[in-house]
């Protein structure tokens, strides 16, 4: 069973088992520039985080935010709940998680993020 992060806490995966051609399955080194004649057909794109610490996942979001991608964006792989507010920023609308890390950090971690609008500090400064 694989766990999807949202902002209102854990849900179960309801596509689960039904990756089609309408969903792109790709890593967070992935060139932009390959993707971008795909995006009107792709209904969701899974982005894999090899490591915590590799953050090009997170460029690629938003890269393909900024190209106008208006589908699902789920982030998956070596992810902390402190990354969440981070990811959601960027452009992810959800994270997937393995049994083994829904076990390590509790929904309870991960909704001590959830708030991730109300700690943006660039909303701050344009007040």
């Amino acid at each position: 069973m694989t766990i999807i992060v949202t902002d209102t806490g854990f849900t179960v995966d309801e596509r689960e088992g039904k990756n089609g051609p309408e969903t792109l399955d790709i890593s967070g080194d992935h060139a932009l520039a390959d993707l971008t004649g795909m995006l009107n057909r792709t209904k969701a794109i899974r982005i894999t985080f090899p490591d915590f610490t590799d953050g090009r996942g997170l460029g690629l979001a938003r890269g393909l935010r900024d190209a106008g991608y208006t589908g699902r964006l789920r982030a998956t792989g070596d992810i902390l709940p402190d990354q969440y507010a981070m990811l959601r920023r960027v452009g992810f609308d959800e994270v997937e998680l393995t049994d083994k890390q829904a076990n390590a950090y509790p929904q309870e971690r991960w909704l001590a993020r959830s708030h991730w609008r109300q700690h943006d500090y660039q909303t701050r400064l344009r007040c």
